[in-house]
Formats: C-alpha cells, sequence, structure tokens
C-alpha cells in the first residue's frame, strides 16, 4: 500500500482536502489516518495559530501527531522523524492508508525519508545565540549571517535564523534550501501531491485566513502561550511575535513570504504530482486525487 503525502503552501486547504480525500478511500474500503507534517501543529494550544485540524475535523479524520507537545518544550525534526516513522510503520502493517499532511517541507521530508541531521548544538551555543535573539532581534542577526546564508531565509524567521546562526559560530555549514533536504529515496512507496493556487488567489486565501484566525482567538492563544513560557521552537511559530506586537499586517506578511519558501519546497520535490486548486472545492481536488 502506498502512503499518500499531500503539501502545498499556507492556506491552500490542505487539511479539507485530506479529509475529503478520506472519504473516498472509505468508500473503496480502505481505512486511511492523517499523519501531521506541520512544525508547529504539533504544540498543544497553538492550534488556532496553526491552522490544525478542528475537533470537528478531527472526528471526520483521525489525525496522528498532532497538539501533543506541550508548548514550553522543544521539539525537533529528528524527534519528530523518529514518531512519524513509527506511526507509519504501524499504520502500513494495520493496513491502514497513512495520509502525510502538513506545510513544513523538513518535517514532510522527515516523515518519509531518512533524515540528514546535523549534529546537536552545545547548550553554551545555543544560549548565547538566544540571548543575542533576544537583545539584538532577528533581523540584526540575519545581518551577521554569511551572504548565501542569508539569502535562504527571510529575516522574520527567527527559528531558522538561530539556528543558522548557532551552526556558523560552530563552522558548520547548513543546508540553505531544499536542495540537499529532499531526496527520491523513500522509506515506503509513495504518491506525493501538490496543492497550487495563482498567486493572487494564494494572497487572498492567507489575508482571509490570518483575519479568521485573529476573529477565532489568536491573540489570546500566543499570549497564554507567552505567559505558560513557550519554548524557542514554539515561539518560532509565524504570527507569535507579530500577533504579541499586534502586528496583523506583518504577520501577513511573513504568511506569505512562508508561502513562498514552500512553493519552493514543492518544485524540488521529484514526482510531485500537482493540482491546481483555482476553482476547485475540497470535494472537487479530492476527486482528480482519487481518480
Amino acid at each position: 500500500m502506498e502512503v499518500l503525502a499531500i503539501f502545498g503552501p499556507t492556506a491552500v486547504g490542505k487539511t479539507g482536502v485530506a479529509i475529503e480525500l478520506a472519504e473516498r478511500l472509505r468508500e473503496r474500503g480502505e481505512d486511511p489516518v492523517a499523519v501531521n507534517c506541520d512544525s508547529i501543529q504539533v504544540y498543544e494550544g497553538l492550534g488556532i495559530l496553526s491552522g490544525a485540524a478542528s475537533a470537528g475535523e478531527r472526528e471526520r479524520l483521525e489525525h496522528r501527531l498532532l497538539s501533543f507537545v506541550p508548548v514550553e518544550e522543544e521539539f525537533s525534526a529528528g524527534r519528530y522523524a523518529e514518531l512519524a516513522h513509527r506511526e507509519i510503520d504501524s499504520l502500513l502493517e494495520a493496513g491502514r492508508r497513512p495520509i502525510v499532511v502538513g506545510g513544513t517541507g523538513l518535517y514532510l521530508r522527515a516523515a518519509l525519508a531518512e533524515l540528514e541531521m546535523r549534529p546537536p548544538v552545545p547548550a553554551e551555543v545555543r544560549a548565547e545565540v538566544e540571548a543575542d535573539l533576544e537583545a539584538r532581534g532577528a533581523e540584526a542577526l540575519h545581518a551577521d549571517l554569511d551572504e548565501e546564508l542569508a539569502k535562504g531565509v527571510h529575516p522574520n524567521d527567527r527559528k531558522r535564523i538561530a539556528r543558522l546562526t548557532e551552526l556558523q559560530r560552530l563552522g558548520i555549514y547548513p543546508h540553505t534550501s531544499s536542495e540537499g533536504l529532499w531526496t527520491e529515496v523513500l522509506r515506503h512507496a509513495t504518491r506525493l501531491i501538490g496543492l497550487t493556487v495563482e498567486r493572487d488567489e494564494l494572497t487572498a486565501r492567507i489575508d482571509a485566513r490570518v483575519d479568521a484566525m485573529v476573529q477565532a482567538g489568536a491573540a489570546d492563544e500566543v499570549r497564554a502561550a507567552d505567559a505558560a513560557g513557550a519554548s524557542r521552537t514554539a515561539r518560532a511559530a509565524i504570527g507569535f511575535g507579530e500577533l504579541l506586537a499586534g502586528d496583523v499586517d506583518r504577520m501577513k506578511s511573513a504568511q506569505r513570504a512562508f508561502a513562498r519558501r514552500q512553493l519552493t519546497w514543492m518544485r524540488r520535490m521529484p514526482g510531485v504530482e500537482t493540482i491546481g486548486r483555482g476553482g476547485l472545492s475540497d470535494a472537487e481536488a479530492a476527486g482528480q486525487i482519487a481518480r
């Protein structure tokens, strides 16, 4: 049995399509389960901010690796890979269809293949970088990066900037993009589906999604996580710092920049089947995949 993997930029509607696809698979006698591959949806208490599947959506399709990490804990792609491999392997052994779905390219890679991990960063280096980040801000550390490293990361991407700064200070040249992080050698037979929309529609979707998040209480969610001592990796969520500062427009801009990076990941995935969402409902997009 193949693993199905659904990837695409933020706000393209991955969860809705996965749920509709699951309905069609059940009609064929299959028993599908979604396996999350979004690096922020793993956290408890950030469901609105991360766009995680709602309780109603989870009733329609079981989700694994969703909202299970305490917000004050650090979490990594390496740890995620261990858990995702275990989930996918056990589902296949039980004859159930895994649908890996999410928008974090590195986590998708971690779920489907063996991940080449960089060495752990010494605690003193991490503490030094964290102190610099708090004192000087992400944009200042971004300016300190080597030119080639800086090109591959947005100046507001605190988590990625911190990681690149740590590795640079250790003299380790890190991956700057999806090159070298993706591979055609996957652990199981996998069908990769990439969802896309035209740029103007994607921008409108992102703006509407951010407005809906704010309306649903994302700022309250962020303030609660901040008060609980949210970890560095949880605070890397797009919108976390922006909503603490009350800057919704900057959150929208950061989401649009992230969507561009996600599309770059998708273009570099060998064998990905792209489906244009323009004018298609979730059910119609799912129908194309099912056919």
